[in-house]
C-alpha cells in the first residue's frame, strides 16, 4: 500500500474516556436553579392566599364612617381612596390573590348598586406565576434537548458517557510514529523475529501468493523494562501503519459485557484501518487462566477473554491486522490464548547482555555531557541484570547528581553513585551512627568483602560502605567480570560463603552476633535448598530433583497439590541443607582467620571514611590490611591512571588538529574549484575525457 492509499484510508475514531468538566457542572447547576425557582413560584402562590384575604378590602368599603371616593383595581392590586372621620383623605393599598379577583369585582358591583361607591376602575390582571412556571418548563425542555444533542455529538467522537462499549485504544498515525528498529539497541534476535511481521504488513501479497500465513498474534514476554512496548512501536514504525495501543485493564469495567463490546469495537476499527498493529499491553490483566483461584472466575474478565479468543480466531486470510501483546507473566495466561492460530509466535525479550547494555547506554548518553574518563564499557560490566529502563534511569540519576553538585559534566563518581542509588536506594547520610553500630557494621561488611575476594574469581568488589541505604544498614556491592548464563557448584558454594561472611566476622572479631545477617541467612538457605531440591548438586542426592518447579501460581489450584516425596526424604533433605550451610560457615570462619589483618585494616578504614570503593579495597587486600602501604599503592595507581588519561587526551587533541587541517585543505580545494570559469571547467572535463 502506498503512502497516498494509507492517507486516504478511512481512519477509525479515536475513543477516549468521557470527560465531565465545567460544561457538565454548568448543566447540573442550571437545572437545579430552574427547579428551585419553579418550586419557589408555586410556594409563593400558595403563601399569598394565606397572607391576604378579601375581607381586608371589604371592611374599608362597608364601613359607613368612611367616604370612599375612588376604587382602582389594577390586576391583583386594589387601591382605595377614602376620607376618614376627620375628613382627611387616606389611601389604602391591598394585594388580593389572583383567584379572588373575580369575587372582588362582583362585590364592587354590589357596592356600586348599593351606593357605597360611585364607580371603580378595573384592569385585567396577568398571572405572572403561571407564565414563569410555563417558561421554566419550556426552559427545562430546551435544556434537555441541548444536553441530548451534545451527548449525541460526543458519542460520534467517542467521548460520551454512552460510549462505554466503544474502542478505548489510543490510535497513533503512521506519521506520528518515530520509533524504528535502529532506535532499539540490542534485542538482535527479537528484531529479526519481528522483521518478518513488518515485511508482511508492507508486502502481504508476496506471502499470500506462496500460501504462507503470517502469525496472527505475537506475544512478547520478559522482565519489566526490557523493551517490549518499544519493540511493538518499532514494528508499527517500520511498517508505517496505524498503531492501536491499549492496556489489558482498559477492557474491564464494573458493567458486565463492556469489555467484550470494547474488544469488538477495537478489532472492527483495526480492520477498517488495515494494515494495522494492535498492541495489548499487560494482557495478563484479562488473559488469566479461566476457572483458577478460590473464588472461581470473574465474569466480566472471562467474557472479555472469550471475545478476544473469538476475534483472533475469526480473522480471515485477507485481514492485514497483527496483534502484539506483552506480559511479564506468561505462566498465568489461558492455554486457549497461546494455541496456534491465536498467538502463534512467542518471543522472549531477555535482559541485555554486556554488549547490548553498552549499546543502550550509548543511546541514552546522547545529549548528556559525559566526561572522557567515563567508560561506558565499564558501566555495562558493572550493571549485570539491568534492563534498558534501568540503564536509562541510571544515566538520568547521574545527570541529576551532577547538577546537584554543580558540575558541568557527568564523571565516573556520579555514574557509580547513581548505580548504587538505583540498586539500593538513596544513602541516608543524615542518620547518626553510634560507635558500636559503626564498628559492628564495619566488621560485618568487611567479612563479606574479604570472603568474596578470597573465594570468587568471577566477581570483584565494587564498593563497601557502612552508610545506610534503603533497608540495609550497609552493603557490599560487587560485579561479575563477565555475563554468566549458568552457575557451577563451586560458584554456588562461594556465594553461600560470601553471604555468611558478615555473621562469621561478627562472631570472630566481636564475640557476638546480631540480627543484621537476617537477609544473608535467607539468601544462603535459599541457595542451599535449590542445590539439593532443584539442581541435583548434593552428594547425597546427586542428579535428583524434588518437587514440581512449574507450580501453580493460583492459590485455588495449589491447594490440590501434594508433596511428591515422603516425610523421611524431606527430613534427609533438611539435613543435607543444614550440612551444606554448616560446612560453608566453617570454611568462611577459616578464611577470615587467615585474612584477619585484612579484615582489621578494612574495618578501620570503613569506620574512618564510611565508604571504600573498588580500587581502594583492592589496594587494602593486596597490602594485607596495611593502610599506609595501601595508600601508597593507591596513589601510584592514580598517578598511572592520570598519566594514561593525559596521554589519551594528547592523542585526542592531536587527532582534532589533524582533522581541522584536513578540513581546511578540503575547503581550500573547494574554493579553488568554485573560482574556475565554466569554460575552464568544460575544457578540463574534455581534457580528462
Amino acid at each position: 500500500m502506498s503512502n497516498n492509499d494509507q492517507n486516504n484510508a478511512p481512519k477509525p475514531p479515536v475513543n477516549r474516556s468521557p470527560k465531565f468538566g465545567s460544561a457538565a457542572i454548568f448543566y447540573v447547576v442550571l437545572i437545579a436553579l430552574l427547579l428551585i425557582f419553579s418550586s419557589l413560584m408555586f410556594n409563593n402562590r400558595g403563601g399569598a392566599a394565606e397572607q391576604t384575604t378579601l375581607s381586608d378590602v371589604v371592611e374599608i368599603i362597608e364601613n359607613r364612617d368612611y367616604d370612599v371616593t375612588d376604587v382602582d383595581v389594577n390586576g391583583t392590586t386594589v387601591t382605595i381612596t377614602y376620607k376618614d372621620l376627620q375628613g382627611s383623605e387616606q389611601t389604602a393599598r391591598q394585594n388580593v390573590p389572583y383567584e379572588y379577583v373575580d369575587d372582588l369585582i362582583s362585590k364592587l358591583e354590589e357596592y356600586k348598586s348599593e351606593g357605597l361607591i360611585d364607580t371603580y376602575n378595573y384592569t385585567e390582571p396577568i398571572d405572572w406565576t403561571m407564565i414563569l412556571n410555563a417558561l421554566s418548563i419550556i426552559g427545562l425542555g430546551i435544556l434537555a434537548v441541548v444536553i441530548f444533542v451534545n451527548l449525541n455529538r460526543q458519542t460520534k467522537d467517542g467521548n460520551s458517557v454512552f460510549s462505554f462499549g466503544n474502542n478505548r485504544a489510543r490510535l497513533t498515525s503512521p506519521n506520528d510514529i518515530k520509533v524504528k528498529f535502529s532506535d532499539v539497541a540490542g534485542s538482535v534476535e527479537e528484531k529479526e523475529e519481528l522483521s518478518e511481521v513488518v515485511d508482511f504488513l508492507k508486502f502481504p501479497k508476496k506471502y499470500k501468493e506462496l500460501g504462507a500465513k503470517i502469525p496472527k498474534g505475537v506475544l512478547l514476554h520478559g522482565l519489566p523494562g526490557t523493551g517490549k512496548t518499544l519493540l511493538a512501536r518499532a514494528v508499527a514504525g517500520e511498517a508505517s501503519c496505524p498503531f492501536f495501543y491499549i492496556s489489558g485493564s482498559d477492557f474491564v469495567e464494573m458493567l458486565v459485557g463492556v469489555g467484550a463490546s470494547r474488544v469488538r469495537s477495537l478489532f472492527s476499527d483495526a480492520k477498517k484501518a488495515a494494515p494495522a498493529v494492535i498492541f495489548i499491553d499487560e494482557i495478563d490483566a484479562v488473559g488469566r487462566k479461566r476457572g483458577a483461584g478460590l473464588g472461581g472466575g470473574q465474569d466480566e474478565r472471562e467474557q472479555t477473554l472469550n471475545q478476544i479468543l473469538v476475534e483472533m480466531d475469526g480473522f480471515d486470510a485477507n485481514t492485514n491486522v497483527i496483534v502484539i501483546a506483552a506480559t511479564n507473566r506468561v505462566d498465568v495466561l489461558d492455554p486457549a490464548l497461546l494455541r496456534p492460530g491465536r498467538f502463534d509466535r512467542r518471543i522472549m525479550v531477555n535482559p541485555p547482555d554486556v554488549d547490548e547494555r553498552e549499546a543502550i547506554l550509548k543511546i541514552h548518553a546522547k545529549g548528556k555531557p559525559i566526561a572522557s574518563t567515563v567508560s561506558l564499557r565499564e558501566v555495562a560490566l558493572s550493571t549485570v541484570g539491568f534492563t534498558g529502563a534501568d540503564l536509562a534511569n541510571l544515566l538520568n540519576e547521574a545527570a541529576l547528581l551532577s547538577a546537584r553538585r554543580n558540575k558541568k559534566e557527568i564523571t565516573p563518581l556520579e555514574i557509580n553513585d547513581a548505580t548504587f542509588r538505583v540498586m539500593m536506594g538513596p544513602e541516608k547520610n543524615s542518620k547518626r551512627l553510634t560507635d558500636k553500630v559503626k564498628r559492628l557494621t564495619a566488621y560485618h561488611e568487611a567479612g563479606h568483602a574479604v570472603v568474596l575476594r578470597a573465594t570468587s574469581d568471577i566477581e570483584k568488589v565494587d564498593r563497601v560502605t557502612i552508610i545506610p541505604a534503603g533497608q540495609a544498614g550497609g552493603f557490599t556491592a560487587y560485579k561479575p567480570v563477565e555475563d554468566l548464563d549458568y552457575y557451577t557448584e563451586k560458584m554456588l558454594l562461594d556465594n553461600i560463603r560470601m553471604s555468611l561472611g558478615g555473621r562469621a566476622a561478627e562472631e570472630i572479631f566481636l564475640g557476638e552476633v546480631s540480627t543484621g545477617a537476617a537477609s544473608d541467612l535467607q539468601s544462603c538457605n535459599r541457595i542451599a535448598t535449590a542445590m539439593v531440591k532443584r539442581y541435583g548438586l548434593s552428594p547425597k542426592f546427586r542428579n535428583m530433583v524434588f518437587g514440581d518447579e512449574n507450580q501453580e501460581v493460583f492459590v485455588g489450584q495449589s491447594f490440590g497439590q501434594v508433596q511428591s516425596y515422603s516425610d523421611s526424604t524431606a527430613y534427609e533433605i533438611d539435613k543435607e541443607v543444614q550440612r551444606i550451610i554448616t560446612e560453608c560457615y566453617e570454611d568462611t570462619k577459616r578464611i577470615l582467620e587467615e585474612k584477619r589483618a585484612t579484615v582489621e585494616g578494612l574495618s578501620k578504614r570503613l569506620i574512618e571514611k564510611y565508604k571504600v570503593d573498588g580500587p581502594e579495597f583492592e589496594a587494602i587486600f593486596d597490602a594485607e590490611g596495611d593502610l599506609e602501604k595501601a595508600d601508597e599503592m593507591l596513589e601510584q595507581k592514580k598517578a598511572e591512571l592520570a598519566e594514561k588519561e593525559a596521554k589519551i587526551k594528547a592523542e585526542n587533541e592531536k587527532a582534532e588538529k589533524e582533522a581541522k587541517k584536513a578540513k581546511a585543505a578540503i575547503a581550500e580545494v573547494n574554493e579553488e574549484t568554485s573560482d574556475e570559469t565554466p569554460e575552464e571547467s568544460t575544457q578540463e572535463q574534455k581534457t580528462e575525457e
